[in-house]
């Protein structure tokens, strides 16, 4: 193991680590605060959580967002609701469980210790949100509601219908405004974080561009705070926002953070199926769904076809012509198995020609089965004990749609079916990737002073996220975690005084920014920056998406390294360094994300086993189900930058197992 992979987690039994350890973290005093700044990159849920709560403590923040307003952080998009050991339900849920259910999801592949903690502070997470006047879902009592979510069987998710996102960020953000507003945080919209810049090892601030006016500015800091999200448009077509990217994470791995397990990136099971080649993004509808939606194929291969070719129409076949695979495969799970696994279970469909769209990539979500469910509950509610169907139905939809309304809408707007009336249809895409910055139990990087928040670290969720907690995670990091461990770092940084923007290392980093960025400018290629995102998106797909195997990621690695070269001889960037230029700005992303693949393929091959979603074809069960190797991988590949991106130098970081069993994963 390197020495720098130190994960500091606390002595003592589990549910006493993170206690003990906020106990003896070193403090700052309140008057030693007002002299160390701290700069957060980005304003999803962690970032605004983390500078509306860094603020109140009395640190100067300064936060950064390529957005016009930290509303438009990609965390709004998310849906479906977060998780929390509340036992609202009194169906057996508690911190254990939580803690246990998000091991295993993750196909035992993620950090007890922090696990653990990420469970125990979820119930304040939703207390918190309640003060600020986060509108979740409320039952007949007025108490708060939960739903399922897969790969759990409790109900343990909050939501505020299909819009759980926007309603938490906007809670996040009123607490960061109201910072703001008091001058504690200085807040940057419209900025770009280019590169992080060290000053004896620490990082001391960030070189970051105007996106308006395009001027490179020099900003300094004790410590930096990067909470810049996922690096899922590596694949060009996925469920993340257009701009979301890994320009802020690479610059830091290129300047010492490792990199960790990038390969595990997970395909979301319910997604609106890729129409056609022109198309820039997908749409994700919400893992909620599948509380009620039951998925199916037909049974007949040439039901498949006529419905492929317009002949026939989902709703006329009958019931024993359906292949409720999921219900069929894991009856103890049924619909709510983890996505990893309902990802690949529809794919197995499609690709043995079962597949209900024209281009035969797409399954059914089919809600009639709990619209007349409900409709017969809420008839009886009403006294009438002998509804006729019409009149079932229409109460259903009632319910259905009071629960997943604006779902069902965003649907209908997207596709022009009523899911209603016709199932929906689905198909798996690319959607969160649990790889990122390596972070200790404290969430800082191996670089001393840079910390990495939510979905841009590794820390939580091993090789699979089970639903609703990456939004848990965003604000447990932001809240409850950095706002003691950043403490510890910076005790030592009170008489270190301002840090200087005019020393040799800002200068030297700013050159190498400005220098990249002239050469993009003067390059004077024939080919568009999309056209080479596309090419890269299709390569990770094919070779690194929801199946690997060891001949196609050799090849990816190949095709990937072939494409580098071609991109920095054949890319035009037009317009000028000077002023808004978006595509300079996504010429530096895409540059990014091509050094990201080829990483993301070495380590897919370099792990020779399936977890979660790395499903590498050569390891799996007879029938379809995932092999894991734990004797030789169980440890977080944390992959270091050795100055060319071809050769990247791998250290491990071993996991421990004491409170739970290593088993192999069974939905069944």
């Amino acid at each position: 193991m390197s020495m720098d992979l130190n994960s500091q987690i606390p002595e003592g039994p589990l549910a006493e680590k993170w206690t003990k350890h906020k106990n003896d973290i070193r403090l700052v005093n309140p008057a030693n605060k007002r002299n160390i700044d701290v700069i957060v990159v980005g304003t999803g849920l962690a970032g605004s959580s983390a500078a509306a709560s860094l603020a109140e403590m009395g640190y100067n923040v300064k936060a950064f967002c390529f957005q016009d307003s930290p509303r438009r952080a990609h965390s709004i998009a998310a849906q479906g609701g977060i998780n929390a050991a509340k036992n609202y339900q009194n169906d057996g849920d508690s911190t254990f469980r939580l803690f246990y259910d998000t091991i295993k999801g993750g196909d035992y592949r993620s950090r007890e210790a922090n696990v653990y903690r990420l469970a125990e502070v979820s119930a304040n997470i939703i207390d918190q949100c309640v003060a600020q006047g986060v509108p979740f879902a409320r039952d007949y009592g007025g108490l708060l509601d939960n739903r399922s979510f897969g790969g759990v069987q409790v109900s343990r998710t909050f939501y505020a219908k299909g819009q759980t996102g926007q309603q938490l960020l906007l809670g996040a953000y009123s607490a960061l405004s109201r910072q703001i507003a008091k001058g504690r945080v200085k807040m940057y919209n419209r900025h770009e974080m280019l590169d992080v810049v060290k000053v004896d090892g620490k990082a001391r601030g960030i070189i970051a561009r105007n996106l308006t006016t395009g001027e490179i500015e020099r900003h300094g800091a004790h410590a930096v705070l990067l909470c810049t999200g996922g690096y899922g448009n590596v694949f060009f077509l996925s469920t993340n926002a257009m701009g979301s990217n890994v320009t802020a994470a690479w610059k830091a791995h290129r300047r010492g953070a490792s990199m960790a397990n990038p390969c595990f990136t997970q395909i979301h099971p319910t997604c609106i199926p890729v129409s056609g080649d022109y198309q820039s993004k997908l749409t994700l509808m919400s893992e909620s769904l599948r509380n009620d939606g039951r998925i199916w194929v037909p049974k007949k291969k040439e039901d498949a076809e006529a419905i492929r070719a317009g002949k026939l129409k989902p709703t006329q076949l009958k019931e024993e012509d359906r292949d409720y695979y999921l219900e069929r495969r894991y009856p103890a799970f049924g619909n709510l198995v983890p996505r990893d696994v309902a990802s690949r279970a529809a794919k197995e469909r499609c690709d043995a020609g079962f597949g209900v769209n024209q281009t035969g990539e797409a399954v059914y979500l089919d809600f009639s089965s709990a619209i007349m469910r409900y409709g017969r509950e809420e008839a009886n509610i009403q006294g009438d004990h002998n509804p006729s169907d019409a009149k079932v139905k229409k109460l259903g939809k009632e319910v259905v749609e009071k629960k997943y309304g604006n779902l069902f809408q965003m649907y209908e707007k997207i596709t022009a079916d009523n899911p209603y009336e016709t199932p929906m249809m689905i198909y798996p895409a690319v959607h969160y990737t649990m790889g990122g910055l390596w972070v200790d139990y404290n969430l800082m990087t191996n670089v001393p002073g840079l910390f990495a928040l939510g979905e841009a670290n590794f820390s939580d969720h091993g090789a699979n996220r089970l639903g609703a907690s990456a939004l848990m995670q965003g604000l447990a990091d932001g809240y409850f975690v950095v706002p003691y461990t950043v403490g510890g770092y910076l005790a030592d940084d009170i008489r270190t005084g301002a840090i200087d923007v005019n020393s040799s290392e800002f200068e030297a980093v700013e050159k190498e920014v400005k220098d990249r960025l002239q050469k993009l400018v003067d390059n004077n290629g024939s080919r568009s920056v999309d056209y080479f995102h596309k090419r890269l998106g299709r390569i990770m797909w094919e070779k690194c998406g929801m199946a690997r195997n060891e001949k196609g990621l050799k090849e990816a690695i190949a095709e990937i390294r072939a494409l580098r070269e071609e991109f920095w001889k054949e890319v035009r960037v037009p317009g000028k360094l000077d002023g808004l230029n978006p595509e300079l700005e996504k010429a530096g992303r895409v540059a990014d994300f091509i050094e990201l693949g080829e990483l993301m393929c070495i380590d897919a091959l370099d792990r020779n086993e399936s977890c979660g979603g790395h499903f590498r074809e050569e390891y799996q069960t007879e029938d379809g189900e995932a092999v894991r190797n734990d004797d030789d991988y169980r440890y977080v590949a944390a992959w270091e930058y050795s100055g060319n991106p071809s050769e990247p130098k791998l250290n491990k970081e071993e996991l421990e197992f004491e409170n739970v069993e290593l088993k192999t994963r069974s939905y069944k």
